[in-house]
């Protein structure tokens, strides 16, 4: 009986702790099926992921030292769509299922299709980047020289805070077309032999009322004037010695005169390479990765698909978006739309036009571009429930604009319902995010111009700190896991 006690009574205990497990296995279940907790990439996923991490990120640093200008990044991504077997694109060029195929806009803008086996016209897989980055442009008419110094006069380009760009090491990279038909090229800075250039600031012992001013006025745009150069030419008659010596050397070197800067185009860009950050290596800092970081993402997404897809894919790497898309390689010319038409025609299209419309408005689109990662030295600019998190994975932007929404997409929550979806399967991390809080700014993006051709559009991209800076910061995590959400969009996203 003593026996028989003793063994009731370690099996109620047994049943009992049971059920105690088994109740905390359904509340931690139900807890998460409730909560949208998001997990750090780095800390969840397992080391075969990881190595693919850190080998992805490897690639993607020697991009950014290739590409410092969107010239410079489409010859690269030219020269990485051949490698994989991506071939330039004639209008009126015949074209069949399978077809790899890629075209050049003014070597400043790219547009890759993957033609796929379905009828075109039910829509392709897009993704759209921007290769443009915030920098300083020479003006028309930039050569001068004050008191034994010569220098450059510059207008600059986006959205900059103007004192970030002073006592900085600059590169200068130009295109000068000449008269006579030829195109001279120029690339001084990033060569470790190379001298570089800069825009000088005033010296805090003097700076006492400078320092006084607002952040906006501190550095004026007409301040940023870049030294070039201080020697002069051994000449009486010449009145400005150090100039003409410099227009001598350029002459030399280059052969190009003060005449030519008229045709010409100069970008001065933040000098030097990509960085790993951290003790851990876990970031990435360098200039442009706005939006580099989706551009090349993007770019790698279309050219590692092996396999024929059933919707076209579309990759589009656009120019001019840091100053509204203008221009004729900026999404709001007609560009993507007059190659799309001669895409449909290529695949026998009777009536081009209204194939072409037909074909964008039945396809979907992730507009990638960066947004803005939380940054706890300026936390206040933020609403921490929605914010894209370092380490979190690609970041979904529902709407960007700024204010009540003004120039934004504001994607659909159906669209936003499948992308989630497809994103779980194919274990992609991701966080829904906010450009910061209400009216304190914002942000826009090429989405709203794919939109108005009726199709479905979100933001989706890598969350970056000290975003428009000389130095801008992001995760490997991220970055990673943006290439990974693309490639399986463009592979296998379908409105049904």
């Amino acid at each position: 009986m003593q026996s028989k006690t003793v063994f009731d009574q370690r099996r109620f205990f047994s049943v009992l702790r049971l059920n105690s497990t088994r109740k905390e296995t359904c509340q931690v279940e139900e807890k998460n099926s409730l909560l949208n907790e998001h997990k750090n990439v780095f800390s969840t996923v397992d080391e075969d992921e990881l190595k693919k991490l850190f080998d992805y990120n490897k690639g993607y640093i020697e991009f950014l030292n290739r590409a410092k200008t969107e010239r410079l990044c489409c010859a690269e991504a030219i020269k990485l769509a051949k490698e994989k077997g991506f071939k330039p694109y004639q209008d009126g060029d015949s074209l069949e299922a399978g077809d790899r195929i890629y075209i050049n806009i003014r070597d400043k803008a790219l547009i890759l299709y993957y033609i796929g086996s379905d009828d075109i016209e039910a829509g392709m897989n897009i993704i759209g980047a921007h290769i443009d980055s915030p920098r300083l442009d020479l003006k028309p008419d930039p050569l001068y020289e004050d008191n034994n110094l010569a220098l450059f006069k510059t207008h600059y380009y986006g959205g900059i805070k103007k004192y970030q760009w002073v006592t900085l090491p600059l590169a200068l990279y130009g295109t000068v077309a000449l008269k006579n038909g030829e195109t001279v090229k120029l690339a001084i800075g990033d060569k470790p032999e190379d001298p570089v250039f800069c825009v000088t600031d005033l010296l805090v012992h003097l700076a006492q009322k400078q320092m006084q001013k607002k952040a906006t006025e501190v550095i004026e745009g007409e301040d940023l004037n870049i030294l070039v150069g201080s020697i002069p030419v051994i000449d009486d008659d010449v009145k400005e010695a150090v100039k003409y010596n410099v227009l001598k050397k350029l002459q030399k070197d280059y052969g190009f005169t003060e005449a030519d800067f008229e045709s010409a185009e100069f970008e001065a860009v933040p000098a030097g390479e990509a960085r790993n950050v951290g003790f851990d290596e876990s970031l990435i800092g360098s200039y442009a990765q706005d939006d580099r970081v989706c551009a090349y993402a993007s770019l790698k997404a279309i050219l590692d698909m092996t396999k024929t897809p059933k919707r076209t894919a579309c990759v589009i790497l656009a120019d001019k978006e840091e100053i509204g898309s203008v221009g004729s390689t900026g999404m709001n010319s007609r560009m993507f739309e007059n190659q799309t038409a001669e895409i449909c025609a290529s695949l026998g299209a009777k009536d081009s036009g209204l194939s072409t419309r037909r074909t964008l408005k039945n396809s979907s689109c992730l507009s990638s571009d960066v947004t803005a990662g939380y940054d706890p030295n300026y936390a206040g600019a933020f609403d921490t429930t929605n914010s894209a998190y370092l380490g979190n994975g690609v970041a979904l932007c529902k709407y960007g604009g700024s204010r009540g929404k003004s120039g934004s997409n504001d994607a659909h929550p159906e669209f936003l319902a499948k992308i989630r979806n497809l994103f779980d399967k194919e274990g992609v991390f991701f966080q829904l995010s906010d450009m910061g809080k209400v009216d304190l700014g914002g942000g826009g993006t090429i989405a709203y111009m794919l939109a108005a051709y009726g199709m479905d559009v979100v933001d989706c991209g890598t969350p970056v700190l000290s975003m428009h800076s000389p130095f801008e910061i992001s995760s490997k995590a991220d970055t990673y896991m943006t290439y990974k959400a693309y490639h399986c969009f463009l592979k296998e996203f379908k409105e049904a």
